[in-house]
């Protein structure tokens, strides 16, 4: 018998192997929170509306019901999947660095490309990256190319294009 693949992750990268899943404190509060929100607020209010709606009669065309049960199943694999990253997160807190003036986890660096284009970026966990706000995962390129570098470091990125030069400008933590 083969087992099946586990689908809860597709939503979400994959840690590489023998890596730890690291979290900053308000990485790690707002997973929580989201968490809670689901099993505590939205999925009571979705099984309420099921139970009403499988009151109603013929489910198969029910699209309460319908709906419902669908929602039900997303609700619970995202907090399955929430619940595993949860128990296997690292926290750290970034204020606590005690080696400023090297790029590790929750750093925020200003780098130039060699195309002198200006950009910063801050290292976080996987799980709480968020390119729009400027936040890069720890497993990223540029992440992996920046780890451990000082101002005026110039370090290689490989990009899809090839390798690229960028210079590490500056170098940020918050204050603690």
């Amino acid at each position: 018998m083969t087992a099946l693949p586990d689908d809860d992750e597709d939503d979400a990268p994959r840690l590489p192997p023998g890596m730890k899943n690291y979290m900053t404190p308000a990485g790690h509060a707002r997973l929580c929170a989201e968490l809670h929100q689901l099993l505590r607020v939205e999925r009571p209010k979705v099984v309420e509306v099921v139970s009403w709606a499988a009151g109603n009669g013929d489910r198969s065309e029910n699209g309460d019901y319908l709906y419902g049960k669908k929602r039900l199943r997303e609700i619970d694999r995202r907090a399955r999947w929430l619940t595993r990253r949860l128990d296997i997160a690292e926290v750290v807190d970034p204020s606590q660095q005690a080696n400023r003036d090297r790029v590790y986890f929750g750093a925020t660096v200003t780098y130039v490309t060699e195309d002198d284009a200006e950009r910063t970026v801050t290292l976080l966990g996987a799980d709480e990256a968020d390119i729009v706000r400027g936040e890069v995962s720890l497993f990223s390129p540029i992440a992996r190319a920046l780890l451990r570098a000082q101002v005026g470091d110039v370090v290689k990125m490989l990009t899809p294009h090839g390798i690229e030069n960028v210079e590490v400008l500056a170098i940020r933590y918050p204050k603690g």
